[in-house]
């Protein structure tokens, strides 16, 4: 049955008001438009919908039976229109990304915190994930955008966006002070006690990367789950820890921890922010990213 679902919409305001006149001033249409709708619809479905009265219309039996199902329709169709406005207007609304724990902490957070004082009615979900995981859950459509560190494995439907420099770096604690005015060579780390970040992590697989190519091959000692970890371990001298630069600043400012001085530097790396470009951004994600966007680099290959 092909009916046009403005006379359901016309059906729905007679019914509610109980009157083609107060229905036609809702509607800002003239009362003969809402009678003709009215007609055409008794006709397609061959029973009349009202009973003309000295007071307005009431249903007929027929009419309370539609009436029912129209009335829960229509305004659950409202309702909808309503919570996608205000979810536009960022009044309501979720926003879901995934980043590392260096990520989040030493970049992601501040912003986070400016976007929640802003927009305190949207929901925020963190996903807390190395750099592959995180890859993957933007591919199967968890999160809305990732915040990643480097290096990472392309893929062509992926956009990045640099944010932020990465320094790796060797720390120790005060059991190896014999070695805080030494220039090493990498290759010396074969015989120290190295530590480092267990499993499928970006910054392990970095650092390793260029360790292979210059010669240099580890046997870790320790492999912990975080870089937190990692620092105190070394401040108790277990070691030498691997980490990015900026989970020890604090630990070195306060002289638990020292930087180890090689002959050169392992070159940086980077945050980046990065976003499926099939996925509709929804209006969160988009303002949320507006905040990042102005000190985004973008990556001229993407992935």
């Amino acid at each position: 049955m092909d009916i046009n679902l403005e006379y359901y919409k016309i059906f729905y305001y007679v019914g509610k008001q109980k009157s083609i006149t107060l229905a036609a001033e809702e509607l800002a249409i003239s009362q003969p438009a809402v009678s003709q709708a009215v007609r055409h619809l008794e006709e397609a479905l061959g029973s009349p919908l009202f009973v003309r009265t000295s007071k307005g219309v009431r249903l007929t039996t027929e009419g309370e039976v539609l009436y029912s199902y129209i009335k829960r329709g229509y305004e659950t169709i409202r309702l909808g229109e309503k919570k996608f406005l205000e979810m536009l207007d960022l009044e309501e609304g979720e926003l879901c990304i995934g980043a590392s724990d260096m990520t989040l902490q030493f970049y992601l957070l501040e912003y986070l915190e400016r976007f929640h004082e802003k927009y305190p009615k949207i929901r925020v979900t963190v996903k807390n994930a190395p750099t592959p995981e995180t890859l993957k859950m933007l591919q199967e459509g968890v999160i809305d955008f990732g915040v990643i560190s480097t290096p990472i494995q392309r893929r062509m439907d992926f956009k990045f966006r640099k944010v932020r420099d990465i320094q790796d770096i060797f720390v120790a604690g005060k059991k190896f002070a014999y070695l805080a005015d030494r220039k090493l060579n990498y290759k010396d780390l074969e015989t120290l006690p190295v530590m480092c970040l267990e499993g499928n992590t970006s910054t392990r697989a970095y650092v390793e990367g260029f360790l292979r190519e210059n010669g240099v091959h580890l046997q870790p000692e320790f492999e912990l789950a975080t870089s937190d970890m990692l620092i105190r371990f070394a401040m108790r001298g277990f070691g030498i820890a691997g980490v990015a630069e900026d989970f020890a600043l604090e630990a070195m400012e306060k002289g638990e921890i020292f930087r180890l001085h090689f002959d050169r530097e392992i070159p940086q790396r980077h945050f980046c922010i990065v976003t499926d470009e099939k996925v509709p951004m929804t209006a969160a994600a988009r303002r949320f990213l507006d905040l990042l966007e102005d000190k985004c680099t973008p990556d001229k290959h993407k992935s």
